[in-house]
């Protein structure tokens, strides 16, 4: 006879599992992030079972071939290490209306061409998804569709026979597995979905591809045990507002890590950008005031990106200070270095920073361009024509050299600009060591 079911708690952020319900996570230590569940066989929440086998050695097993195959998207390739590798689960994770389904039609139609792809919809109607794929102009005799939202047929689409080459559930958030309770979305079902499909995957030759949502924090939904279960996790962000996206590498177990995709959304779906080095400078005005070009680098490729800067004075018993695009802890910090360094009063103002284009940056060669924008708002004196700046600030002032150093000077130098405004700029221009460098160079009086 049965027993009865087990109820445990599950956490949201981590997946550790409590026999209570706790305020706050054993594991991990996060406040009001345990779920209830139900525990399979063995304590653990419910799920597929994982498949047991006796141990071999590994240098006698015969292996198999896991050479990856192409995309059809050049660099779609680049990022994923060379393509789509069989058996591989892929988790792509994005905010809702980004554009992750568009670009896994693409995907989809374009990898059909020779190979068997099924797209398994938990979204969409298959009218819809005709008309989609009909209007981005990659329907295929290899592109099957399926929409449910049962979990089980997106296996047996994983075990059938002919087995296809490449399965994208879309999305995990809307699947559910039978006898796991909880709505789907749950962090049961969520954990149960990606279990079943990924064990599935990983005993034929078909490469998975979820579709993950992400929470208003910007973490992809659902336990962070799901990235942990899934060879590759991609991030699609940029603002819905702007015609551009970019394509994070997250974690990937058969490529590099700290790769990224520029593409622009079209009317016929999402295009790679071919060069991004000056694409998110827009209709900059050099003659404007606090307005910093940054050599980037986010991935392997450098880039120019405008950085604005607005000081101007507050009427607040405590000074306003914004960031859009960077950390503004970040900012806080380099805005207390220039008032130490530069005896600057900094009190009386409000000071806003972002970065153009909708972008998101956390290279910390963007605390020279930062520091550069900032006082030129607050002389209120535009920056050399053509300078461009990259460096880190430390808490003495120095400017220090980053990562990509040379990328940069070469990229700067390909795109006619100068002086550079760095640690080391060699040809291009003086060396800088540190803020009061910086500020004699760009605002002394000659």
């Amino acid at each position: 006879m049965a027993g009865k079911a087990k109820r445990i708690f599950t956490c949201s952020d981590c997946g550790g599992v409590s026999p209570s319900w706790r305020g706050q996570c054993p594991r991990c230590g996060a406040w009001n992030t345990l779920v209830e569940g139900v525990a399979g066989r063995g304590g653990k929440a419910g799920g597929a079972a994982v498949p047991s086998g006796a141990p071999i050695p590994l240098g006698e097993h015969p292996g198999e071939d896991f050479r990856p195959f192409p995309t059809g998207i050049e660099g779609l390739d680049r990022v994923l290490g060379g393509g789509l590798t069989p058996g591989g689960a892929v988790l792509l994770g994005g905010e809702p209306g980004i554009g992750k389904s568009t670009l896994l039609l693409q995907l989809a139609g374009m990898a059909a061409a020779g190979r068997r792809v099924v797209y398994v919809s938990g979204e969409e109607s298959l009218p819809q998804l005709k008309a989609r794929a009909e209007r981005l102009g990659v329907l295929h005799e290899g592109l099957l569709a399926a929409a449910t939202t049962d979990a089980g047929a997106a296996v047996d689409v994983l075990g059938a026979s002919p087995a296809p080459d490449l399965v994208i559930v879309d999305s995990v958030q809307t699947m559910h597995v039978a006898g796991i309770e909880g709505a789907a979305g749950s962090v049961s079902q969520v954990r149960s979905v990606a279990a079943s499909c990924v064990e599935a995957a990983k005993r034929g030759q078909a490469c998975l591809v979820l579709v993950g949502h992400v929470t208003k924090d910007g973490q992809i939904a659902g336990p962070k045990l799901l990235e942990h279960m899934v060879d590759t996790v991609l991030y699609l962000e940029g603002e819905r507002r702007h015609l551009f996206r970019i394509l994070r590498v997250l974690k990937n177990r058969y490529g590099p890590t700290d790769e990224l995709l520029v593409m622009e959304m079209r009317e016929q779906g999402l295009a790679e950008v071919p060069d991004p080095s000056t694409f998110f400078l827009g209709d900059r005005d050099p003659a404007v005031s606090g307005s910093a070009v940054v050599m980037a680098v986010e991935g392997r490729r450098p880039f120019a990106v405008e950085v604005q800067a607005l000081a101007a004075k507050s009427f607040l018993a405590v000074p306003r200070r914004a960031a859009l695009g960077l950390d503004v802890g970040r900012l806080h910090l380099l805005l207390a270095v220039l008032e130490k360094r530069l005896r600057l009063n900094l009190g009386q103002v409000d000071i806003y920073a972002k970065i153009g284009g909708g972008l998101k940056i956390q290279d910390p060669g963007l605390d020279c361009g930062v520091a550069a924008a900032v006082l030129s708002s607050f002389y209120d004196r535009p920056l050399p024509a053509g300078a461009v700046f990259w460096g880190e600030v430390d808490l003495s002032g120095r400017i220090r050299p980053v990562s990509g150093h040379d990328a940069r000077l070469k990229q700067a130098e390909r795109l006619g600009y100068g002086p550079a405004v760095c640690p080391d700029p060699g040809r291009l221009g003086p060396k800088v060591g540190d803020l009061s460098e910086l500020a004699r160079l760009l605002f002394s009086k000659s």
